[in-house]
């Protein structure tokens, strides 16, 4: 049964030098409420005392701050924008409590942290109740701030819920907006394929496909280091604190962005095509995390793994093909594609093999592609023959 999603659509913003100081103050106004909110809760728990409620909290740093002369200045901004900044200290204390108590996956996450000014990434969110609007110019209408104009690169696919505004650590300005999606829609944008697809990643290609294609790793990071190691010597040269100090480090932080942007780019164009094209994709759960204590560390980090096999999941997911996982145990490296017989463990440096039961002459990473896409065709069978069935039409819907 096709669900609905909720996507975020990011495009860039060009405050004008007015409305970035309008949302500097934003920045800091909800910086300052989120502060005030935790330290009142860290000092309940210190003292023994339950946790204040989130209308109690409302109340103390929001309503009765506005009216004392050191936290007057909080009216100059939307109210919605320092409500949901409360929401975010909400958000950070479940996922907190969920982590300890092991009912969220995942690592562990640490307690809520108090804000800084020199928190580099900043961001405001504004819900329906701040009634913002995109006018029809196409400009972003914030209240208390002013129209932003955007750079729209594609149409919204529904009317957005809320709209986040961030400046990243370049300093550019985003406008981040929550949609959600049409089911029936996206899966018509998308002819029905008839292809099944098995992916191999890898670094020496960044993934090698069951049907013999090979995606050369492009290595972002890798090809950026020389240009990175001059920023970086230049930012170490400039005195703390400093004018010329603070411009180098943008100008460090932007040639990060510029790699982790292609590198976004280019997981998006792979992850479209291979979505297109076939019905189904699998792929192999990897251990990012253990790869990534080992001395390649620097090129996992660079292919970006986890974020391609994130984008081929939820592209999957909303046009309506099937996607899974492979047990990281799975010994795809070892198994004959063509009659199944396990040949066992190989070096590395082993490339090309001849399976000694049928005599098939296999290449390691295509035969390894081709093992994972039928497996994962075995256990996508296996998991309908399990699953209840679907009720027809007139059936009662099932009472959760």
């Amino acid at each position: 049964m096709l669900t609905v999603m909720q996507l975020r659509y990011a495009f860039r913003i060009e405050p004008t030098p007015g409305q970035r100081d309008a949302l500097a103050q934003a920045f800091g106004c909800a910086r300052v409420v989120f502060n005030d909110a935790l330290r009142i809760r860290e000092e309940a728990y210190a003292q023994g005392l339950p946790y204040p409620t989130s209308a109690e909290l409302s109340r103390r740093v929001i309503t009765e701050a506005k009216r004392t002369p050191e936290r007057a200045w909080l009216a100059e901004v939307s109210a919605v924008v320092l409500q949901q900044s409360l929401r975010d200290l909400d958000a950070a204390y479940r996922n907190f409590f969920a982590s300890v108590t092991s009912t969220r996956k995942g690592p562990r996450i640490r307690r809520p942290r108090f804000k800084t000014r020199r928190d580099h990434r900043q961001a405001v969110r504004f819900t329906a109740n701040a009634h913002w609007k995109i006018t029809g110019e196409g400009r972003l209408r914030l209240p208390k701030i002013g129209d932003i104009k955007v750079r729209w690169s594609r149409e919204l696919p529904s009317v957005p819920s809320t709209v986040t505004v961030v400046k990243d650590t370049a300093g550019r300005y985003f406008a981040s907006f929550v949609v959600e999606t049409a089911p029936e829609r996206d899966v018509a944008a998308w002819p029905v394929a008839d292809g099944v697809q098995g992916v191999d990643l890898g670094l020496t290609h960044f993934a090698v496909l069951a049907d013999g294609t090979r995606v050369s790793s492009s290595r972002f990071l890798r090809r950026a280091e020389k240009k990175l190691r001059k920023r970086q010597r230049e930012l170490s040269r400039k005195d703390k604190g400093s004018r010329n100090r603070d411009k180098a480090r943008v100008r460090v932080a932007r040639a990060h962005v510029r790699v982790a942007d292609a590198r976004k780019d280019f997981h998006h164009q792979l992850s479209t095509k291979i979505t297109r094209e076939n019905q189904a994709v699998f792929v192999e759960t990897l251990a990012v995390q253990a790869l990534a204590r080992t001395r390649l560390a620097k090129s996992v980090y660079d292919a970006g793994w986890s974020q391609f096999v994130a984008m081929l999941e939820y592209k999957a997911g909303r046009y309506g093909r099937a996607f899974g996982r492979v047990a990281r145990d799975f010994p795809s490296s070892q198994l004959c594609s063509d009659c199944g017989q396990r040949d066992g463990p190989k070096p590395l440096d082993v490339r090309s093999w001849t399976c000694r039961t049928c005599g098939g002459v296999h290449d390691r990473d295509v035969n390894a592609a081709r093992n994972i896409r039928n497996e994962g065709v075995r256990l996508a069978a296996a998991a309908s023959q399990t699953a209840p069935p679907t009720p027809g039409p007139g059936a009662p819907a099932h009472a959760g």
